[in-house]
């Protein structure tokens, strides 16, 4: 924008309350229009020269009252130079508005929090989880408790928040019993999603999240041995449900994918792939990377098992799957009635294929984080350090390779 700003302070008698001092009155004028208010401070109108809109002679007085009305000039053009960069159009009242602070909104955390996951609700199965709304209000609920405990407040204005106020957080968590070290870091950088929302609207001024140094700690990953799923495969349940149920689990163990991804799962998305066999085309929901994965035999058999069932014909759907809540049930029965005394879930599925079904078997760990949909390669070897068999593998072939290097010397 091409703003045509002038700035002029000026003795303003109308206004004057005493017989000697007169007050000061600020005018900013933009492209023609003005804004006018009181700078708070009087003058002697003798003293006053119109000329410079400035206090006359060398005092204290004089100095004094001169250098604030050379700061609160410069304030003005810095707030022009910003709004030049920041907007296509700007008035007299913006800068005025900005100069005394009537620009700013009192925003608190609550609500900011309440409408972050009220946006997630409305994105359920698009671009969210129900897992993930799920986690944001479990935060929620525990930063309701922090306020009241730490800051004896059911809010706080987001501008009184402190360098300190996730790391105080993070130790509320920790002094809870059913709380662990990842829990704790989970839920606080989950709050500090919200604050990072507030540092990018410029609701405040600091990036509170570079002050939080929580970390992760490494976690044994649960899967099953080739043994275990074999079991599961081969036995006989009663009942139509808890059938259906092994068998998703078990495609899960075949091709990776997690559960809301196989929930969502379209006919469209089985396409034939680059070799000429069936493949699975499809995004991550948790974290919208790509996901293809050619169908190993076991996956493709139990598709054709199913592509005739009810709720399959009749929602486009690849797959029939259950609520969440009814599929963690079976799982729970499954794992008893194998003698498994692992927790069966849909990660554990996930872990499977990425140990026992691929890397075990000599599938490179970069088709593996391909097929898993990871973001980094780093994730995927995570599994690669479980893998004892895999240890034990390449170690056999090392020791084959000097044994006969000995014998060739």
């Amino acid at each position: 924008m091409n703003a045509k700003v002038s700035i002029l302070f000026y003795a303003k008698k109308s206004k004057a309350t005493s017989l000697t001092k007169v007050p000061i009155y600020l005018r900013i004028t933009v492209n023609g229009k003005r804004a006018e208010f009181s700078t708070g401070k009087t003058v002697v109108i003798d003293k006053w020269c119109s000329i410079q809109s400035r206090q006359k002679g060398s005092s204290e007085e004089a100095r004094a009252l001169n250098k604030y009305l050379d700061v609160l000039y410069s304030k003005i053009l810095e707030i022009e130079r910003n709004l030049i960069l920041s907007r296509d159009y700007f008035d007299a009242n913006d800068i005025k508005n900005i100069l005394t602070g009537k620009d700013k909104v009192e925003r608190f955390l609550i609500p900011i929090f309440e409408e972050h996951n009220n946006k997630i609700e409305k994105l359920l199965g698009k671009e969210y989880a129900l897992a993930t709304l799920k986690n944001f209000k479990t935060c929620l609920a525990h930063l309701k408790e922090f306020l009241w405990k730490f800051h004896k407040k059911s809010d706080i204005n987001i501008q009184k928040l402190e360098l300190s106020f996730l790391n105080d957080f993070d130790f509320f968590l920790r002094t809870k019993s059913n709380i662990n070290n990842n829990s704790a870091v989970k839920h606080t950088k989950n709050l500090g999603k919200i604050l990072k929302i507030c540092y990018q609207n410029n609701w405040i001024e600091k990036d509170l999240v570079m002050f939080y140094k929580g970390r992760f700690q490494e976690v044994n990953v649960n899967f099953l041995t080739e043994e275990e799923i074999n079991t599961i495969m081969n036995k006989e349940f009663s009942g139509k449900g808890i059938d259906l149920v092994r068998d998703m689990f078990i495609f899960s163990c075949y091709t990776g994918l997690a559960y809301i991804d196989i929930y969502n799962l379209k006919k469209e998305q089985l396409s034939i792939g680059i070799d000429k066999t069936l493949w699975i085309i499809t995004n991550r929901q948790k974290t919208g990377n790509s996901s293809n994965i050619p169908l190993l035999p076991i996956a493709e058999e139990i598709i054709k098992k199913y592509e005739n069932h009810p709720s399959v014909s009749n929602s486009g759907k690849l797959l029939p799957v259950y609520t969440n809540q009814k599929v963690n049930e079976y799982l729970k029965t499954i794992a008893e009635n194998c003698g498994i005394h692992k927790k069966l879930t849909f990660h554990c599925a996930r872990h499977t294929f990425a140990t026992t079904v691929t890397l075990a078997n000599n599938v490179s760990i970069e088709s593996v984080s391909k097929m898993l949909g990871h973001k980094s390669i780093k994730t995927t070897q995570h599994y690669a350090k479980i893998l004892d068999k895999k240890v034990s593998e390449d170690m056999k072939n090392l020791k084959n390779v000097l044994n006969q290097r000995e014998r060739s010397i």
